[in-house]
């Protein structure tokens, strides 16, 4: 046992001197300025090993990709959602068992434990905690009180005019380059682009879909989701109930002398609450083995706000920016605090307060084992839902005469966060990215939901354009190549702003 713990040490060892070796010196530069910033407090791993959460997610994944999506279960442990379990961490379990009457899929580890995710109607698939067979909260039917979308026109339903494209392009747009833009996000199969979809001045003017999906298929979206979650918090700024500027009033951090009491409702939104996890994101992140926190915030049994509410702080609030999904997970915990202090229904808050205002008939958000919302990443909707909430920002926060959003929130969440702006990185606002680095061949001022996988809506004021791209996970890197092309294609062929 002790030879291998040796073996193992090495190797992490070697791992890490090779991920030294091959970071550039801005990226140097990132992590010594964070280091120099950083707090005395001490990391603690979530519990568990690493492959019973990667079944767990597997499972989930699994589970959503079938009776959410409805692909074929063979495509989807191929090619979807290689995020929370990673296709080769997937080699190493058991053959997804599917059971359609119960709506369930069940992943078997190599020493015989059972991880299992479950269908529960309106809150999705949800994987069920280690050794058992329900949830830690009743799930609850959420009904919308939208009339159906094939009977309302675009934007609030999906029935389009008869002369729809590709039928009819605006004189205005430049046809052949537009048909160029669809025909080049489509051009490499290995891109596995599953839906594309185009709306200027808030008309839908372009979509195309890959082979069996349509215009009402949710697809996954991850990190899309944290945009989302954005938006709901931005209906309650709008309400009163919170401000950009105060504390965030998260139970855990009000003891005597906790420094995290001074983190801002600001602060979490542009991701520098300065809370410690581990992410894969993080400059200095090195594989070690272990699991880390920020894919535990998806897979973990436990209740997941509580977990993300109780980590230390690693940095003071506002200092340095780091991709992590405590911050969404604290963005929806303070939203079911505020929602449910008021007497009401929180699993039913984000249709009533924002997406059947919308017409977002397909947006369906998944929650852990006690019901909170996890929409971080485990959400799914079809990209004209997307192209929908990004025309709300589009709109100045303003949808059928009525402002859901206040001009300041739709400024806030498109300019770059303070926290990252100081680490030199232009590519991040509040819970949207930025093209400030120019990344993307449209202009700078473009932001924009992004999510793992491929998937993308972007917002170009310049232009008033809205560009969705939903792809299957493994398609991601040849995707956003065929995305660039295609952007580039769409700058030629839409005029600006006059």
């Amino acid at each position: 046992m002790k030879k291998r713990n040796v073996v193992f040490v090495l190797l992490a060892l070697v791992s890490l001197a090779l991920a030294q070796r091959a970071r550039s010196p801005q990226i140097e530069a990132l992590i010594a300025r964070a280091k120099s910033l950083e707090l005395n407090t001490s990391y603690e791993p979530p519990p568990g090993d690493a492959l019973t959460h990667h079944a767990a997610g597997f499972a989930k994944v699994m589970c959503s990709a079938v009776f959410i999506t409805g692909l074929d279960p063979d495509f989807a442990a191929a090619n979807v959602g290689g995020f929370t379990a990673p296709f080769d961490e997937r080699a190493k379990l058991g053959k997804p068992a599917i059971d359609r009457a119960n709506k369930s899929i069940t992943v078997t580890l190599p020493n015989g434990v059972k991880r299992v995710a479950k269908h529960f109607g309106s809150q999705g698939c949800i994987a069920l905690p280690l050794d058992k067979n329900e949830l830690n909260f009743k799930p609850v039917a959420v009904t919308s009180k939208l009339p159906a979308a094939d009977q309302q026109p675009w934007p609030m339903g999906d029935k389009l005019p008869a002369t729809t494209l590709p039928k009819e392009i605006p004189k205005e747009i430049n046809a052949d380059k537009f048909k160029q833009a669809i025909d080049a996000a489509f051009a490499d199969e290995k891109g596995m682009t599953a839906a594309f979809v185009v709306t200027w001045k808030g008309k839908l003017v372009g979509e195309r879909y890959g082979a069996g999906i349509t215009a009402q298929t949710p697809l996954e979206s991850w990190s899309m989701g944290k945009s989302l979650t954005a938006t709901l918090l931005g209906t309650l700024i709008k309400q009163g109930v919170y401000k950009l500027e105060q504390a965030a009033p998260i139970p855990e951090w009000q003891g005597a002398n906790d420094p995290r009491a001074k983190i801002r409702i600001a602060d979490i939104l542009n991701m520098s609450s300065g809370i410690r996890i581990r992410a894969p994101q993080d400059p200095d992140y090195v594989d070690d083995g272990r699991y880390p926190d920020h894919l535990y915030l998806y897979t973990g049994s436990e209740n997941l706000f509580r977990y993300a509410a109780t980590r230390p702080q690693q940095w003071l609030p506002g200092q340095v920016g780091r991709y992590r999904n405590t911050d969404p997970v604290l963005t929806n915990y303070l939203i079911r605090l505020a929602v449910e202090k008021r007497g009401e229904d929180y699993l039913s808050f984000p249709r009533r307060a924002l997406l059947d205002k919308l017409g977002m008939s397909t947006m369906l958000m998944e929650t852990d084992s006690f019901g909170n919302f996890l929409t971080q990443g485990y959400e799914f909707a079809s990209a004209r839902d997307w192209a929908r909430l990004a025309n709300l920002y589009l709109q100045d926060g303003v949808w059928n005469g009525e402002r859901l959003l206040s001009p300041e929130f739709v400024k806030f969440v498109q300019t770059l966060a303070p926290a990252w702006k100081a680490d030199g990185r232009p590519i991040y606002g509040g819970f949207f990215w930025l093209n400030g680095d120019g990344g993307y061949p449209v202009p700078k001022e473009m932001f924009y939901m992004a999510g793992a996988g491929g998937q993308y809506t972007m917002m170009i004021p310049s232009h008033d354009l809205v560009v969705v791209r939903l792809g299957h996970y493994r398609g991601s890197a040849p995707g956003e190549r065929a995305l660039k092309q295609a952007l580039a294609l769409l700058m030629e062929a839409v005029p600006k702003k006059k």
